[in-house]
């Protein structure tokens, strides 16, 4: 059975995210008509909060909202030392785990797994040293091993991923339900109007997610009746020579793709199509930087939340080490239109 969340009490009861949280531990900043249909919505879905969660925030509660409990360490995993403040995607991941983390009562504290002057034992010492409980790992973008030589913090700490399932080690993690999404936008497209989509990806990028990408739009090419089936473009292939893209457009004759891709838009320009009159445009990740963009808002400040979750839970329990049976959570994204695409 699916598991519930707030995100979908709130849909069913019209209100946020925020609004289910503070009704249902009876914040008196919410009114009761708005409580009860919060309540109503809640017991009619079957939606149970997460125990060790809502009993950590009861106990914060007690002794002060606002009080300072422990302390997490927030490990970039990429490449980049800076990923945390200039990576286009990450930032919002990082920004989802310190709002729940200050919500709980935790701090946070860095550390770039990539610094070549630190190894495993000195920054599990440096760690013990200042009190951190737990892990959460943020930034893998290229691939889904962590580095060899800090081994011995998966043994010594409960650890999270966010954004991403890692093999080495196989960490429990939160991300995007990323085959959800492509599988949406399909459908939306659809509703629409436009008959032909088509993909323009990374291959690189979708085997980090273990293909959902193109497995949801390959599912629903064949569940939606959408016509002959449009392969996908490698978007490295096109970088190297345009006139790949160029040829693969003339080829298919998508009438609407998606990408995760700025730089579509300009070629689709210098090939003279006009979008969104002749073709339309739609991000896989949209972000409010290309507002203008139509797309699916991946809601990664929601996965990082949920990753602060996870992990305090895994506390709760006295869970640490490489678990045996890795947990997930996945959070669906939701379609933000933009003026890329038009009713067709």
């Amino acid at each position: 059975m699916e598991r519930l969340s707030m995100m979908d009490v709130a849909r069913r009861a019209g209100v946020s995210k925020n609004t289910v949280s503070l009704a249902l531990r009876g914040s008196p900043r919410i009114s009761e008509e708005t409580r009860g249909r919060v309540e109503g919505a809640a017991l009619e879905l079957g939606y149970r909060r997460n125990p060790a969660v809502a009993e950590l925030m009861a106990e914060l509660r007690r002794s002060g909202s606002g009080r300072y409990r422990a302390t997490l360490g927030l490990l970039n995993a990429n490449e980049d030392r800076e990923a945390f403040r200039r990576h286009p995607t990450i930032p919002t991941y990082v920004a989802g785990c310190r709002k729940r983390a200050a919500e709980l009562g935790f701090g946070l504290d860095e550390f770039w797994l990539h610094d070549p002057e630190i190894d495993g034992a000195r920054v599990e010492g440096i760690m013990k040293a200042r009190g951190i409980r737990g892990l959460l790992v943020v930034g893998l973008m290229r691939s889904k091993r962590l580095p060899e030589r800090m081994s011995g913090l998966w043994q010594a700490f409960p650890a999270v991923v966010t954004g991403v399932r890692t093999r080495g080690p196989a960490l429990s993690f939160a991300c995007a339900d990323h085959h959800g999404l492509a599988h949406s936008a399909f459908e939306k497209v659809l509703d629409l109007g436009y008959k032909r989509p088509g993909l323009v990806l990374d291959p690189v990028i979708d085997e980090l997610i273990e293909g959902r990408f193109t497995a949801g739009y390959l599912m629903a090419q064949r569940h939606l009746g959408s016509g002959a089936p449009v392969p996908f473009t490698a978007i490295a292939e096109a970088r190297k020579d345009p006139a790949v893209f160029g040829a693969w457009l003339e080829r298919e004759r998508p009438d609407v793709v998606f990408t995760l891709y700025h730089e579509v838009a300009r070629w689709l320009a210098s090939l003279g199509k006009r979008v969104p009159d002749e073709i339309g445009l739609v991000q896989y990740e949209w972000r409010a930087d290309h507002r203008e963009w139509a797309g699916m808002d991946q809601c990664n400040d929601l996965v990082g939340e949920a990753s602060v979750d996870m992990l305090v839970s895994m506390l709760h329990g006295g869970m640490t080490g490489v678990p045996e049976h890795p947990r997930a959570t996945m959070v669906t994204s939701r379609w933000v239109g933009g003026g890329t695409v038009r009713a067709v």
